[in-house]
């Protein structure tokens, strides 16, 4: 299979505090997160990442087949562990802790990319994330959207910010870096105030645009979206539900949004299709398992259309 969407990026196994203070196992990592929202949705989609050689690096190699997300360009390494996080929840919302210095994702660098594979993927996902885990995966990131946009493919960018990995001013310079390489920006709102030091939505997207971005679309949680491009901007409203858990809505709103993207939507009929997938999301504890797929989506959509 030839991947029409390519995520390049750390997974990293999940523990999720639940009600009764237990932690509930699941897959994480931003664009792993997208790759299977996208797969979710019917697109074909690749992993193009490392994992440690343990159990839980085989566990997301189980996912992504499960999924039939193509793993021909994950490499499982002897020598570092896949990444591990936990998720807390309190009265402001969920928090991560990590433990993922050193892994084996954080040590890939250009020589480790597939120049082929990425001169045929339509769309290339990586995130800031992919870039703060080291220098060296900063600079894979940087070649692999080179490579992408000389052959004539697109770039998605998400602006992902964790400060626990990065200070701020470093944060801003790649990140606008990259952004100004990337054909469609995906920022979150609270993140994008702090890389950008701009408060108004618009003026935000206006911001990414500037910048090169063909597409922006800026995601503002419950409230839903704003989607911009140079001729026209929306701002799509997002769908009340019950949300147990926020973790990985925006992920799930990239992955949504590219798989509808590959299909042919414009953005903002993408944005409103992610929009509707992104709060089915919050339904459930987790990072994937509460992840719909296309038929979920799709009925979701038809009772608000009734």
């Amino acid at each position: 299979m030839t991947p029409d969407i390519l995520c390049l990026g750390e997974p990293m196994l999940e523990f999720n505090q639940q009600p009764d203070g237990t932690y509930l196992p699941g897959h994480g990592g931003d664009t792993s997160n997208a790759a299977v929202a996208a797969a979710r949705q019917g697109a074909r989609v690749g992993m193009l990442t490392h994992l440690g050689n343990d159990a839980f690096g085989k566990s997301f190699l189980d996912l992504w087949q499960g999924e039939g997300i193509d793993t021909s360009l994950v490499r499982q390494v002897d020598d570092a562990h896949t990444g591990v996080y936990f998720v807390t929840h309190g009265p402001e919302g969920h928090q991560f802790s990590y433990l993922r210095a050193g892994s084996a994702a954080s040590r890939m660098g250009p020589d480790d990319l597939s120049a082929a594979a990425l001169q045929r993927t339509k769309i290339l996902h990586v995130s800031a994330i992919s870039q703060a885990i080291s220098d060296t995966a900063a600079d894979a990131v940087f070649e692999a959207i080179r490579v992408v946009r000389a052959a004539g493919g697109k770039v998605s960018y998400d602006t992902n910010l964790r400060l626990k990995l990065w200070p701020l001013d470093r944060a801003r310079a790649v990140t606008h870096a990259a952004a100004a390489q990337s054909d469609i920006v995906l920022p979150g709102l609270d993140d994008a105030r702090q890389l950008t030091g701009l408060t108004d939505r618009d003026d935000i997207a206006s911001f990414y645009l500037d910048l090169g971005a063909e597409i922006v679309a800026l995601t503002l949680g419950a409230e839903g979206s704003l989607v911009a491009t140079r001729e026209r901007r929306e701002r799509i409203a997002g769908r009340k539900v019950a949300a147990v858990d926020a973790n990985a809505a925006g992920d799930t709103f990239d992955g949504a949004f590219l798989a509808r993207t590959v299909a042919g939507d414009d953005p903002f009929a993408a944005a409103r299709y992610a929009n509707a997938a992104a709060a089915l999301t919050t339904l459930g504890f987790g990072a994937v398992t509460p992840m719909p797929r296309k038929e979920a989506v799709i009925a979701f959509l038809s009772e608000e259309a009734a």
